[in-house]
C-alpha cells in the first residue's frame, strides 16, 4: 500500500481532527495521502485510480457521496463512522490508527457488495442512467398524495402499487429505507434487490426479494403533482406520468475493507437497529 485518499463531511466538526491523525499515520509510515469533501466529485475521480485504499470520515450519508463519486474505480473504502448509526461507516475514530496498522499489515478482507443501475427512461424517449449502492426510490412528489407505480420484474406484472412509493434496494440498502417500510434485511454480501412499497393502500404484497439477474421496472402510472426518483438519498429527479426507471445489477460491485475480527453484520443488527435482545 502506498497511497491512501480520505474524504471527509465538511459539516462535521470532528472530521478535521480525525484528518489531522489520519495524515499523521500515513506520515509515520511513509505513505502518499490525499484528502478531499464528499461533494468534490471530479476530484475523487481523478484521484481514485491511483489510490489503494479509501478512508471515508463521516457517517453513512458520507459515505454514500463517496461511493458514488468512486463509482467503477474498483478502490476498496473503509468507513470511519463520525456520525451516528454507521452500518456503512463502521470503524470507530478511536480505532482509526489500529485499523489502518491491521489494513496496511493485510489483516483485512475486501467484501463486495451489489450495486444497481438505474435507467430513467422518460415519456419523451430521452434516457440517463444513475449507479446505486443503497437503493432507487420512486416516489410521491411535493403533494400528501398517494400516487400509482406499476411494478414489473423482467417483464411479468407484479403489482400497481398505490403508495407513497416503492423503493428497489441492495442488500446493502436492505436496513435503511427498505427496511423502515417493512422490507427484509438481507446480508450485505447476497446479491438479490428487495422491492418495497412505501405505506401501500390495501396491498397484499409489501415487500419482494428478486434475484440479480432480472430488470425491475417502475412505471408512474399516476401522480397527482408528478413523482420524484432519488438516488441512494443523495440525488433526485422530477419524474413525470408514463415515465419508467429500470433497475438492473451492475457487474462491478463496491469493495468494502473489512479488518479481520472486527463486528459482524448481525452484531451491527443488535447493536445499531437493536432488533435483537442484548
Amino acid at each position: 500500500m502506498r497511497r491512501i485518499g480520505f474524504i471527509r463531511n465538511p459539516f462535521n466538526a470532528e472530521a478535521p481532527a480525525v484528518l489531522a491523525r489520519a495524515r499523521a499515520w500515513c506520515a509515520r509510515r511513509d505513505l502518499d495521502a490525499w484528502d478531499t469533501i464528499a461533494d468534490d466529485a471530479e476530484s475523487i475521480q481523478a484521484q481514485c485510480p491511483a489510490s489503494d485504499l479509501v478512508c471515508v470520515l463521516g457517517g453513512d450519508g458520507t459515505f454514500l457521496r463517496a461511493a458514488r463519486a468512486m463509482g467503477d474505480s474498483g478502490v476498496p473504502a473503509l468507513g470511519v463512522n463520525l456520525g451516528r448509526v454507521g452500518f456503512l461507516a463502521k470503524v470507530e475514530s478511536g480505532e482509526l490508527e489500529r485499523t489502518l496498522d491491521r489494513v496496511a499489515d493485510g489483516d483485512f478482507v475486501v467484501e463486495e457488495r451489489l450495486r444497481v443501475e438505474a435507467t430513467v427512461c422518460a415519456a419523451d424517449g430521452s434516457t440517463e442512467r444513475h449507479a446505486s449502492l443503497n437503493e432507487v426510490v420512486v416516489a410521491r412528489g411535493t403533494r400528501v398524495r398517494m400516487i400509482q407505480v406499476e411494478v414489473e420484474v423482467s417483464g411479468s406484472h407484479l403489482a400497481t402499487y398505490v403508495a407513497d412509493g416503492v423503493v428497489v434496494a441492495t442488500p446493502t440498502g436492505s436496513t435503511a429505507y427498505s427496511f423502515s417500510a417493512g422490507g427484509a434485511v438481507l446480508e450485505p454480501r447476497l446479491r438479490n434487490m428487495i422491492i418495497t412499497p412505501i405505506a401501500a393502500y390495501l396491498s397484499p404484497l409489501r415487500s419482494v426479494v428478486t434475484g440479480e439477474s432480472h430488470v425491475v421496472s417502475l412505471t408512474v402510472r399516476q401522480a397527482s403533482d408528478a413523482a420524484v426518483l432519488s438516488i441512494d438519498g443523495q440525488w433526485d429527479r422530477r419524474l413525470e406520468v408514463g415515465d419508467r426507471v429500470e433497475v438492473r445489477a451492475l457487474e462491478q460491485p463496491f469493495r468494502f475493507i473489512e479488518p479481520n475480527g472486527g463486528a459482524s453484520f448481525y452484531e451491527l443488527l443488535r447493536t445499531k437497529a437493536s432488533l435483537l435482545p442484548y
